[in-house]
């Protein structure tokens, strides 16, 4: 699911995975592994949601809902 999530907002954006990469402080390759599924450790997943303005719930597909409750 977030390896889903995260390829529709880049997408959305029309980022590509390295202009991503260097604005959450990863590697091109690293970004690119979680695309293909890996599990984002929690300072990435906190800088993903951030970058994107999203709630980590959502990344996570446990709720609908995108907006972060502030």
């Amino acid at each position: 699911m977030f390896a889903e999530q995260i390829r529709i907002l880049r997408n959305e954006k029309h980022l590509t995975q390295a202009a991503v990469a260097a604005n959450i402080g990863l590697s091109a390759r690293g970004y690119q592994d979680l695309e293909l599924g890996t599990t984002p450790r929690g300072d990435t997943l906190l800088a993903i949601a951030e970058f994107y303005d999203v709630s980590i719930d959502w990344l996570m597909g446990r709720t609908e809902k995108r907006e972060v409750n502030r």
